[in-house]
């Protein structure tokens, strides 16, 4: 039993660093393309920046339950695979993470964790079955896979469908507007901001 302290010491220990690592993955998220489009101050950017990281923790506490639970089934797990399962994540989260962050490229943690989590799963799933004589189907036991693919079809979709909105809204946006931010800021300005802030608070 002692080992488990080790191992819960050892993952309070890595959530400290995770925090810390996630928490400057969501300011080269907020800061790149503020910093290098100069919307703003440096400090305006960093007081905007600071408010979303602090409303993204406070309200990211369901998607995390809803990746954790939907990846696999926990109770297929005895203590010590699920204990491996989130050290793994937990160790492969810092180093991807941390990585990012030092080219300077954004990503996001909900999907690192969603792979992360079902690859460990898988893994540990199994050399678990492999162990035990049993049959590699029933790795579909472990792992929660019509969610999972769900999910990851979601996080795909998601992307693609912003990338195409986003193309969209941008070049809308630069017809309205041209170079000529003076004049054209004065007419559609405060319209275009209404409508970007009611679309994102609607979809939020």
């Amino acid at each position: 039993m002692d080992i488990y302290y080790v191992v819960l010491a050892i993952l309070f220990c890595l959530a400290i660093i995770d925090l810390i690592v996630g928490v400057s993955n969501d300011a080269v998220n907020f800061l790149n393309s503020a910093i290098g489009s100069k919307v703003a101050s440096f400090k305006v950017i960093l007081i905007i920046a600071s408010l979303g990281v602090i409303a993204g923790s406070m309200f990211s506490s369901g998607m995390m339950e809803v990746a954790k639970n939907g990846i696999f089934n926990p109770a297929f797990f005895t203590f010590d695979k699920v204990m491996i399962i989130f050290l793994a994540v937990m160790l492969t989260d810092i180093i991807l993470l941390d990585f990012y962050n030092s080219l300077g490229l954004p990503t996001s943690t909900t999907v690192s964790i969603v792979f992360e989590l079902l690859g460990s799963a898988l893994i540990v799933g199994i050399l678990y079955s492999y162990d035990k004589g049993l049959s590699f189907g029933n790795y579909e036991e472990f792992i929660n896979i019509s969610s999972a693919i769900t999910i990851i079809v979601g996080i795909f979709l998601s992307v693609f469908i912003s990338f195409i909105i986003g193309t969209i809204v941008q070049h809308i946006s630069r017809i309205l507007f041209t170079f000529n931010l003076k004049k054209s800021l004065k007419r559609f300005g405060s319209i275009f901001s209404g409508l970007a802030i009611t679309t994102i608070v609607y979809f939020y």
